[in-house]
């Protein structure tokens, strides 16, 4: 079987026709996908029933599979798949029914509609994400993809300047404290801020790219404040709606995305219906500046001038 591609823009989203993901790749169509995925970022496949161990081994061909977030840090919340490989992206309690909305698993569903690329708080990030689709909702839900490449490019030549050369710094539980979630030493320990350059290069485009999310907590050489300011502006730069592929899911849709080319977020669904999402990742090899004093990640206090 080859790889057929159907490209949505120019170079941003592509759906793939051709190939049966729950068998082993050729070296060829393996080859193909990932220049796929270094020119159109996201990679659409329809009707791709997967086992467990299908995504894990599909996601295995790309890399090595990250473990360490589900046995760290989701496992805290319920291990209802029993797959250190497979992070649980779902509503549901570990009985399989729907969670309650104050149910952690519910909280984690809200806390993926805000802008972000996955793992971008860890030294050692995520290369691909494949996301697989169990089950879906009658009304919204969908995952948004802005590319960061094409972010870039749309950047005036001031604020071109003004972020060259610049770190921002990344921290795991900054929008779990706007959720309100209370994290213990342990957790908050577990992934410590680091610090990445907010200007990088896709190694498999040599495209530049802006590397900022809802996660920035601080950039380099600027007071909190406006450090945290620019941040969000930046977001909202990326996530211009000519930059943004919203996926409407259906059962047994998969996608594979670029983690160092995108960021991602859920839309907003009604919590009292299922909703069964599978991710598995894969290491990327490139690794943070080091890690960030804590003391950017406290809540800042100004004192004015009178």
């Amino acid at each position: 079987m080859k790889l057929e591609l159907t490209p949505l823009s120019a170079d941003f989203v592509a759906v793939a026709r051709g190939l049966d993901v729950a068998q082993p790749l050729t070296p060829e169509a393996l080859a193909a996908l990932r220049a796929a995925l270094d020119r159109y970022a996201v990679v659409v496949f329809h009707d791709q029933p997967l086992s467990k161990a299908q995504l894990v081994d599909f996601a295995r061909q790309f890399g090595p599979v990250d473990r360490s977030l589900q046995r760290q840090m989701l496992n805290r919340v319920q291990d209802r798949l029993q797959d250190e490989a497979i992070s649980d992206i779902s509503n549901l309690d570990v009985t399989g029914g729907v969670a309650a909305p104050s149910h952690k698993q519910s909280v984690m569903n809200v806390g993926n509609r805000f802008w972000h690329t996955d793992s971008a708080y860890a030294d050692r990030p995520f290369r691909y994400s494949v996301l697989a689709a169990q089950q879906a909702v009658s009304w919204g839900g969908q995952t948004e993809y802005a590319d960061l490449r094409a972010a870039y490019d749309a950047l005036d030549a001031r604020t071109r300047a003004l972020i060259e050369g610049r770190t921002a710094t990344f921290y795991s539980h900054l929008v779990r404290q706007w959720l309100g979630i209370e994290d213990g030493p342990q957790e908050l320990s577990t992934y410590p801020p680091v610090r990445w350059p907010l200007v990088r290069t896709h190694p498999g485009s040599g495209r530049k790219l802006l590397w900022c999310d809802t996660k920035v907590c601080e950039i380099s050489g600027m007071s909190l404040p406006e450090g945290r300011a620019l941040a969000q502006e930046l977001v909202e730069h990326i996530t211009q709606r000519d930059r943004v592929y919203a996926h409407g899911w259906r059962p047994n849709d998969l996608v594979i995305y670029d983690n160092r080319a995108v960021l991602h977020r859920g839309r907003r669904f009604d919590l009292s219906e299922p909703r069964e999402m599978r991710r598995v990742s894969t290491l990327d090899d490139e690794t943070s500046l080091g890690e960030a004093p804590f003391a950017v990640v406290t809540p800042v206090t100004v004192s004015e001038s009178r």
